[in-house]
């Protein structure tokens, strides 16, 4: 089970409380939007899952392992959570293959899973190219299958389609769902585009001023 569990956890900036006693369950296998105005808290509940900022009070976990508490904190690398950025961030050095792969060992079982992934995202073929050849489209398809490359139990998506003209957000994101659905991969997508939180979404949370304002199914009431 990789279900994630946030018990009314706090984060402070010095003087500044960025989030207030924010609790939220994510089903193992479910897709969450957290929507919300800049400022609101999105960026830094991120950051607290990915172990990026320690929080001040309050609890995370995934399935029965503790991560975050007010007296434990698992380093990011040893959190089993993946980060997708709102731009690609692929290193210009390295091929597609090699850049969804980074985090692998070497070895036929790299060279395996590098195809595979490839292929889930629509690029079969590609591995050779330089990411300068490749599209923004293809470009934030590569940093997805970098992400879900080690297998992480919760996959964080900050704005990921946000750099995107609006008919290629709309195509990727839909793609985006339904590779994590088919992966049944537990995951959290930040965005200010209310269309595109009820339109990918299994639950809908919308945050304002630090705190957790409405819960809700796309098909109900946000």
């Amino acid at each position: 089970m990789t279900t994630l569990t946030i018990n009314n956890i706090s984060l402070s900036y010095g003087s500044r409380q960025a989030l207030r006693d924010v609790s939220l369950v994510v089903p193992s296998g479910s897709l969450v939007a957290i929507l919300g105005p800049s400022g609101c808290g999105k960026t830094s509940l991120l950051m607290a899952l990915a172990g990026l900022v320690p929080i001040d009070s309050g609890t995370i976990t995934v399935g029965t392992r503790e991560l975050s508490s007010s007296k434990v904190r698992v380093p990011p690398e040893q959190r089993g959570i993946g980060w997708v950025p709102q731009e690609s961030s692929l290193f210009p050095h390295l091929s597609v293959g090699d850049n969804i792969g980074f985090s692998l060992p070497g070895g036929r079982r790299r060279t395996e899973r590098v195809e595979e992934l490839a292929s889930l995202i629509g690029l079969t073929g590609f591995t050779d190219r330089a990411p300068g050849q490749l599209s923004g489209g293809q470009a934030q398809r590569v940093a997805l299958a970098r992400a879900l490359a080690p297998a992480p139990d919760v996959l964080l998506l900050d704005e990921p389609f946000g750099a995107l003209d609006s008919v290629l957000r709309h195509s990727l994101g839909r793609d985006v769902a339904r590779i994590l659905r088919e992966k049944e991969t537990t995951a959290i997508m930040v965005t200010h585009d209310r269309e595109e939180a009820l339109d990918l979404a299994d639950l809908v949370v919308v945050m304002d001023n630090g705190r957790i304002a409405q819960v809700g199914t796309p098909t109900g009431s946000v």
